[in-house]
C-alpha cells in the first residue's frame, strides 16, 4: 500500500459492532489520539515533524544537555525509539549531539542554531493545530478536558 493509499483510521465504521470497546475510556482516548496524530501529520508531516519529534525538540530546547537515556525515560519510549528520533532530528539539522560531561558513553542533546531558528515556527504551527482540534469547545470545556486528562495521568 503506497503512502497515498494509506487508510485513515475509521473510529466507527457502519456495520461494525464495537461491543465493550465503546464503554471503555481508554479506547475513547486511543481513538482521539489517533485522530489527533492524523491531523498533526497532515499539518506538519511535510516539514518532517512528527508528534514524537516535536515532543523531543521541545524537551531538548527546555533542557539543554539532556541525555538520550533521560529523553527516552521522559517520553516513555524505548531507548531504540529515542535513538531513531534523535537520528532524524540530527539529520534534519535541528539538534546536535555532544559528549555528556562526566559520562563518556552518554550523549547530551542540544538544539542546533537551525533548530533554535525553526522551533518557534514549528511551535506556532502546533499551536494552530491544537486550536483547530478544540475549535468547537468553550474555554471552560478545554480547561475541564485538560484537568480530567491530568487526573488520568497522575
Amino acid at each position: 500500500m503506497s503512502h497515498d493509499e494509506k487508510r485513515q483510521f475509521d473510529p466507527h465504521r457502519p456495520g461494525i459492532e464495537y461491543g465493550v470497546l465503546d464503554e471503555l475510556v481508554g479506547y475513547g482516548l486511543r481513538r482521539a489520539q489517533i485522530r489527533m496524530t492524523e491531523a498533526f501529520d497532515a499539518q506538519l508531516g511535510g516539514l518532517g515533524v512528527t508528534t514524537q519529534r516535536f515532543s523531543a525538540l521541545v524537551l531538548i530546547a527546555s533542557n539543554p544537555g539532556l541525555k538520550q537515556t533521560e529523553l527516552a525515560s521522559v517520553m516513555g519510549i524505548a531507548r531504540s525509539g529515542v535513538l531513531a528520533i534523535v537520528e532524524a532530528l540530527s539529520l534534519q539539522g535541528l539538534i546536535e549531539r555532544r559528549p555528556a560531561p562526566g559520562d563518556a558513553r552518554a550523549q547530551a542533546l542540544f538544539l542546533s542554531p537551525l533548530g533554535e531558528e525553526r522551533l518557534p515556527q514549528i511551535v506556532e504551527l502546533v499551536r494552530e493545530h491544537d486550536r483547530e482540534l478544540v475549535r468547537g469547545f468553550s474555554a471552560a470545556e478545554i480547561e475541564t478536558l485538560k484537568s480530567l486528562l491530568e487526573r488520568i495521568q497522575t
